[in-house]
């Protein structure tokens, strides 16, 4: 039998096709999940070879359909409480509750860009994003949660850059430490409820998080998009132990781990997958 049978699960920032959004809700699905994916845009670029013409939060759906599961696909941008609400009562007018929060929806924001020259506008859009926006859907979910009565599970998304510093990386720093922050707290103010509150700190993953950097290193550099990425990767890889990035679907495999019965006893928790870095 499927360890979520009869569950029903958010997933934000979901429409990416290589993001962990997208790997996270099909494995929720194939575990016997209804899934509800959110993103602020239906069908993002994707700049990697042979992604052209991804059809977003829709083929999402399809894909979960063909699990034998059902979706629901909702455009909506997290870092505005009144879409959060329209978030819910989708939700709740289909599927009757919310048992599981998986929060993805973030933004990398300007890369290697000092502190003293982040302006004003570029900081308070990673922040309101990457950490309002963390807070505005756990609060929306655990009140529902709260108003069952049968307990749930969140799990956001922070960052190896959550525990940190990464010069040029300020804003996205200090957004991701709020998440961390976020979760430490909402573990104990949720625990009586039976809600289980977790953090996943990805180290470098492949997705589509990167794409514009990867688009501006490639017009400095006179290289391709695809030689740029692949760059990039190796020079990170090198300071990896396991030697190389991780996947969508490893992070995936985490986020199940915490939603499912496998660690009732497990919150307040922020679990590294980042291939032995740091």
């Amino acid at each position: 039998m499927k360890n979520l049978k009869g569950k029903v699960a958010i997933v934000t920032g979901a429409a990416s096709k290589r993001g962990m959004g997208h790997a996270i809700a099909l494995k929720l699905a194939d575990e016997g999940a209804d899934v509800v994916i959110t993103d602020k845009l239906m069908a993002p670029r994707s700049l990697f070879p042979g992604d052209e013409g991804w059809g977003g939060l829709d083929a999402e759906v399809a894909e979960i359909k063909a699990l034998g599961r059902e979706g629901l696909a909702i455009m909506a941008d997290i870092s505005k409480s009144s879409e959060i609400d329209i978030i819910m009562g989708k939700t709740l007018k289909k599927f009757g509750k919310v048992d599981i929060l998986v929060h993805c929806a973030a933004i990398r924001g300007p890369v290697g860009k000092p502190a003293v020259e982040l302006s004003e506008s570029e900081w308070r859009a990673i922040l309101d994003i990457n950490t309002t926006g963390a807070f505005l859907i756990s609060k929306a979910v655990a009140r529902s949660m709260i108003e069952k009565g049968q307990g749930g599970r969140i799990v956001l998304i922070a960052s190896q850059a959550g525990t940190h510093g990464v010069p040029g990386s300020a804003a996205y720093c200090v957004s991701k430490y709020g998440v961390i922050g976020l979760v430490k707290t909402l573990a104990i103010e949720l625990g009586p409820h039976k809600i289980n509150v977790n953090a996943i700190n990805p180290g470098a993953i492949i997705t589509n998080l990167r794409d514009e950097s990867f688009e501006k290193m490639s017009q400095v550099q006179g290289i391709s998009w695809d030689e740029a990425r692949k760059k990039d990767y190796a020079r990170i890889s090198a300071n990896i132990p396991l030697g190389r990035l991780g996947m969508p679907e490893e992070v995936a495999d985490l986020a199940y781990f915490l939603v499912s019965d496998l660690s009732t006893y497990l919150t307040g928790e922020t679990i590294g997958v980042t291939g032995g870095f740091i």
